[in-house]
């Protein structure tokens, strides 16, 4: 590892967790270093691993310019970030201001109503070694009822908070790519851009920015490699 940048990221960007905050990070300009943890070999389970994040989850950051500070939880580290290191409020907004506790309801909401559930879904659809229709279609009716709740209030503005694009947005963005193309597409009576057309404009603009792109791109060809590795 190299500390010739202030931050360094640990995880795959392979993995959901890690990305999003990748797309923070590049959001801002900032430069980091990044140590791939491959969580499919248990790395992220390993004692090296475990003095940065006792919870055995990627990702970590590790802070140099503060005197090596470590923070684990997505989200939590996009607070970190964005509170030591987005100084002209480009993603956030500052202390006193009511948006940011209506910025911080929306990242809870994105890792306590939308991460866990479409990562159910995920797992009971591909990955599961027997096929449970009752718990598959749980969690698909949570997904459409997660999509349904975005929906509303993009319907009546065009971030979900302060009129500008933040960290809450950018903060769905890799869950929301897995539901739209590997679940939601197979769903035959459901028509995203119909049904939830708030939704699905709003997904298209996160996903066409250019930082956003690259690195769904990267993700994506990340994950072709470890699918054509040798078990």
């Amino acid at each position: 590892m190299s500390d010739s940048k202030p931050l360094t990221l640990y995880g795959s960007i392979a993995a959901i967790n890690p990305i999003k905050v990748g797309i923070v990070l590049q959001e801002l300009g900032l430069e980091y270093d990044v140590v791939p943890t491959n969580i499919q070999k248990g790395e992220h389970k390993q004692p090296e691993f475990l003095k940065l994040n006792p919870n055995g989850r990627v990702p970590a950051l590790v802070d140099h310019s503060n005197g090596d500070f470590t923070i684990w939880e997505s989200d939590a580290i996009i607070m970190y970030i964005v509170d030591k290191y987005d100084k002209e409020r480009k993603l956030s907004f500052g202390d006193t201001s009511d948006d940011k506790y209506t910025l911080l309801q929306w990242l809870f909401f994105q890792a306590s109503g939308q991460g866990p559930y479409f990562g159910q879904a995920f797992w009971f659809m591909l990955y599961h070694p027997e096929r449970i229709p009752s718990a598959v279609e749980r969690y698909q009716k949570e997904i459409l009822r997660v999509i349904g709740v975005l929906d509303g209030v993009l319907a009546k503005q065009e971030w979900l908070v302060g009129g500008k694009l933040t960290v809450a947005d950018l903060s769905f963005v890799p869950w929301n790519v897995v539901a739209v193309e590997n679940i939601v597409k197979g769903l035959a009576d459901v028509d995203l851009e119909k049904q939830f057309p708030a939704f699905y404009k709003w997904h298209q603009k996160l996903i066409a920015r250019p930082v956003v792109a690259k690195l769904l791109e990267e993700q994506a060809e990340a994950f072709r490699q470890s699918q054509a590795l040798p078990k």
